[in-house]
């Protein structure tokens, strides 16, 4: 990392946010309602001593946690990375802060140069509410059947038209995903619903755990969902999970934009496996 970091040049941070904090991560027009890029760009505009604009990989809903989203500024101040950090987040609540940074060049996108996004959707079987995983894992008042649950998730690996799983407001042009990995497992007391794909459509990752809660609690059987995926109807799906629990973990990118790709695992967890 150089001591300074080079003017006119694109920044690119990692950043770790609390979602229970935020109405998601886009700007909105009423400044009553508190939002990740609301409160970053006038932070690091006042260390830039000039107005930025973020780009981020995804825009996360309300609620919904990161402690991997990646965006990037332009930006012609000359400042060390340390100034940055430190700087900018002096300004920023503890629910928010950057936790890396490094230069590239002009032609990367956070958005659209990105070829992977991973979330966990954490869920914790419990007969009782824990006051401190509130808004951190959903809380499961049933027995799950994870091999129910894995059995009706390989359906959903590879490239699929994922419109079953889409938001009624959904304005994608296209419904092809490609899913690189679908993997439920147990981790110190959770159950994770790990998902990798190119991207993901709105609200895709809840209504998948939501259809996958349906067959985990014996409600429907695993071949239910290739139907729902085969039927192309929002509909046919199980309700939208909600946002409590569900974290933006990972970004790829190409080695030839100079961004490192990173999993970085909600702070419940232990370190996560890696999946082709």
């Amino acid at each position: 990392m150089t001591a300074v970091l080079p003017s006119g040049r694109r920044i690119v941070l990692r950043i770790e946010y609390d979602g229970a904090a935020f109405g998601g991560w886009q700007k909105q027009s009423s400044p009553e309602i508190p939002t990740v890029q609301g409160v970053l760009e006038p932070a690091i505009s006042r260390v830039a001593d000039a107005p930025v604009k973020l780009v981020c990989a995804g825009r996360t809903d309300a609620g919904v946690h990161a402690t991997c989203q990646i965006a990037h500024f332009d930006c012609t101040a000359e400042r060390s990375p340390r100034a940055w950090t430190a700087g900018v987040n002096s300004l920023l609540p503890e629910t928010v802060k950057i936790q890396e940074i490094c230069t590239v060049s002009g032609e990367f996108s956070a958005r659209f140069s990105a070829i992977s996004r991973r979330y966990a959707y954490l869920l914790h079987p419990s007969g009782i509410d824990s006051p401190q995983l509130a808004g951190r894992a959903l809380r499961v008042d049933e027995t799950l059947d994870l091999d129910a649950m894995r059995a009706a998730a390989r359906c959903l690996e590879g490239e699929k038209d994922f419109r079953s799983f889409q938001a009624a407001g959904c304005q994608s042009r296209s419904f092809l995903r490609n899913v690189r990995h679908l993997r439920i497992y147990r981790q110190r007391g959770f159950v994770v619903i790990d998902i990798r794909a190119n991207a993901f459509l709105q609200h895709m990752v809840r209504n998948i755990a939501g259809s996958l809660l349906e067959v985990g609690g014996g409600r429907r059987e695993p071949d239910w969902m290739a139907e729902t995926l085969a039927a192309r109807d929002r509909k046919r799906a199980g309700a939208t999970a909600p946002a409590a629990g569900l974290y933006l973990i990972g970004v790829a990118y190409p080695a030839s934009c100079g961004v490192p790709s990173r999993t970085v695992a909600p702070p419940l967890l232990d370190p996560l496996p890696e999946f082709a």
